[in-house]
Formats: structure tokens, C-alpha cells, sequence
């Protein structure tokens, strides 16, 4: 394992430049910087950003309080990607401003539905022989 680099094999400087990125990213949705009816309607968590390892390129994991209306929210934010993008590389010092790309954040809908499953009454039932 290289010197700079997680137990998960990701760069530290990968890392925190992905939370730099998050960071001006929540700033600039959550003080309503977007002239954009949807953004400005919605309040928008950005949960994740994961960078490429040139730096050039974010992958920006997005979700609306209460999953509300999430289809519109993520063509507003590809819509206004160009104002988006200038204004966290004026933020985050980086040698090349990074290419935004917006996705939804599936990771909560996944853990509901395991969370669901867990709750059946057929697992619940195999689950509690497993514990005797």
C-alpha cells in the first residue's frame, strides 16, 4: 500500500479534495446562488462527491429532503452545471476546474429496502433461529 493512500486504496489528496468540492457545492445551494425555480424550491443534500484521479473529473451524488421531486432537481443542477462548475473551481484551488456530474444518491433507497427486508416476517423468523 503506497504511503498516501486509505486502507480502501483511495487517495487521501483524491479525498479531501472530493470533500472540498462537496463543501462548495452544499455552500453555494444551501445560501440559494442558483437563479433556478427548481433549486431554489428544493433543498438539496450533496451526500458524496467521488473525484478522478487527474482531479478533472467529480462525480457529484446528490438528494432532495425527502427524495421530493429528485428527476427535476438533478436536470436543474445539469442545467446550471456551467455556472456550477466555475463557481467551485473559484473555490476549490486546484490546478484544472473539475467537470461536474450530477447523479442521484441511490445509497439511501438501498438501505431502506434492505431495511424493509430485515423487517419481513419470514426473515425475522430466520433470523431468530439463527440466534438460538
Amino acid at each position: 500500500m503506497r504511503r498516501n493512500e486509505t486502507p480502501e486504496g483511495k487517495s487521501v489528496r483524491l479525498l479531501r479534495v472530493g470533500e472540498q468540492v462537496r463543501h462548495a457545492l452544499s455552500d453555494i445551494l444551501m445560501r440559494g446562488e442558483v437563479h433556478d425555480e427548481t433549486l431554489a424550491k428544493h433543498l438539496v443534500s450533496v451526500t458524496e462527491v467521488r473525484m478522478s484521479p487527474d482531479l478533472r473529473h467529480a462525480t457529484v451524488f446528490v438528494k432532495p429532503l425527502l427524495g421530493a421531486d429528485e428527476d427535476a432537481v438533478i436536470k436543474a443542477l445539469r442545467t446550471n452545471t456551467a455556472y456550477l462548475q466555475s463557481e467551485v473551481a473559484r473555490r476549490v484551488n486546484t490546478k484544472y476546474a473539475a467537470k461536474l456530474k450530477f447523479l442521484a444518491d441511490e445509497s439511501f433507497d438501498e438501505g431502506s429496502h434492505i431495511d424493509k427486508l430485515l423487517r419481513d416476517p419470514k426473515v425475522a423468523q430466520d433470523l431468530a433461529k439463527d440466534e438460538d
